[in-house]
């Protein structure tokens, strides 16, 4: 399966300057994170994608929309591939508010408040990636998918902390498979070969 990190967010703007919370709650993609979009578009073009798995975040849904059109993919929403709750930007918005923006998309089968209520703790991500590479492990068009996610399920998952826009190929088949790059925009500030977090 290909992961592909969201976009850069009006959080992510701030955040890697300042490194504090600047309380924006569900943000926005910025026109630097829809530019990562396209880039990632244009990676995953003949990879073989059949279809999106989006977390419900909007920046990942603008993310994933933006990638849907430019390669004619459907998209399916699920909150196990959300962030890890630790920020402002990790409280979501309600079912009804994405629905408004996303009417196409199928989201009766979440909660109106699907993201988690309290800071998740790394065991519980831990938990919630195994469940999702054990599901994807055992569908069978699990190379044809793409998961628009975000920066702690990547780490949750594979270990590697990537920068917005990354596109990451996996094997959910193999717990200790290694993830392969595709794309690895350089992070915002970082002088070469000294990448900060997120």
């Amino acid at each position: 399966m290909l992961l592909i990190r969201h976009g850069q967010s009006e959080f992510n703007v701030v955040y890697s300057v300042t490194r504090q919370d600047p309380g924006i709650r569900d943000p926005l993609l910025t026109a630097t994170g829809r530019a990562q979009a396209r880039a990632a578009a244009a990676t995953l073009a003949g990879q073989g994608l059949a279809r999106l798995i989006a977390s419900p975040y909007t920046r990942a849904l603008e993310t994933a929309e933006i990638i849907a059109e430019i390669l004619d993919l459907p998209i399916a929403v699920d909150a196990r591939v959300g962030e890890r709750a630790a920020f402002a930007c990790d409280v979501g918005s309600p079912i009804a508010q994405l629905r408004a923006r996303w009417p196409r998309l199928r989201l009766d089968h979440l909660d109106e408040v699907w993201w988690p209520e309290l800071e998740e703790s790394e065991a519980a991500l831990a938990r919630r990636c195994e469940t999702f590479r054990s599901a994807m492990a055992i569908a069978a068009d699990w190379p044809a998918a793409g998961v628009v996610t975000h920066w702690g399920f990547i780490r949750g998952l594979t270990g590697l902390t990537v920068p917005n826009g990354a596109v990451l190929r996996v094997d959910p088949t193999r717990r200790e498979t290694a993830a392969v790059p595709l794309l690895m925009p350089p992070w915002p500030g970082a002088p070469p070969g000294n990448p900060p977090p997120p």
